[in-house]
């Protein structure tokens, strides 16, 4: 099993740098990594590399996700060190941050190429699937959101340039809320480019705890941070409430 600084890596030899790097987080996602990486291999074919870190999985994540990604890395457990580590092993100057339980639409790279060439940094549209009633309600509060305030979610399918990616030093080493830490870093660069084309997101979190407690907890975990308040703390809260 590869360790962090280490990975296992498959290099197309004589190939250019892809025309964009996919960095999927993931932790005990053995049930579904699979079929979330076979969606996303006709990609491999277009100048796209897969890169999956895995953040100390118990389960058999790491064996199910080699042979489907061009580089799998483990990273000390926390999905902002999980990305930075899979940023720092991307060979693109584009790059696209993607939950493993999340599908990206059709077209997908396209968009992301057309948004890059005028914003430098986006994100998608959401849908979550699920058995609560509400998600549909949730995902368009979650799109309007967004697109009030420029802030993104990671389950949004956050995708930007390299080169704003450095410039913002990444994304803070924290334990919850660094998808908005990070869009409030890009914003000062320029807005983001909201794509009306919708990721599709599990919506198992609303459906284990149920739609409305879940969207009133991140909605006072939100408050909280716009308060100050720090993310170890609101993480604690997060694990506590859960």
């Amino acid at each position: 099993m590869p360790r962090e600084g280490r990975s296992l890596t498959w290099v197309k030899p004589g190939v250019e740098a892809p025309k964009l790097s996919i960095v999927i987080p993931m932790l005990n996602e053995a049930l579904g990594i699979e079929t979330a990486l076979a969606l996303l291999q006709p990609l491999r074919e277009t100048e796209v590399e897969i890169i999956v870190v895995d953040g100390g999985s118990t389960d058999h994540s790491v064996a199910l996700a080699t042979p489907l990604a061009d580089t799998v890395v483990v990273s000390d457990t926390g999905r902002a060190r999980q990305m930075n580590l899979g940023a720092e092993r991307a060979h693109s100057p584009a790059l696209l941050f993607l939950h493993a339980d999340t599908q990206l639409p059709e077209g997908a790279v396209e968009q992301i190429s057309q948004a890059l060439s005028t914003h430098c940094w986006g994100r998608f549209d959401i849908q979550l699937e699920g058995h609560s009633r509400w998600l549909p309600v949730v995902s368009t509060l979650m799109n309007l959101r967004s697109r009030l305030s420029g802030i993104a979610t990671g389950d949004q399918g956050m995708f930007l340039r390299r080169e704003a990616f450095d410039a913002v030093g990444g994304f803070p080493d924290q334990p919850l809320m660094e998808d908005i830490a990070l869009s409030k870093r890009l914003k000062a660069l320029s807005p983001p480019a909201c794509l009306g084309i919708k990721v599709v997101s599990s919506g198992r979190r609303w459906d284990k705890f149920g739609a409305w407690k879940t969207i009133r907890l991140m909605w006072r975990l939100r408050y909280r941070y716009w308060r100050g308040v720090s993310a170890t703390q609101l993480a604690k809260e997060y694990r506590n409430a859960r």
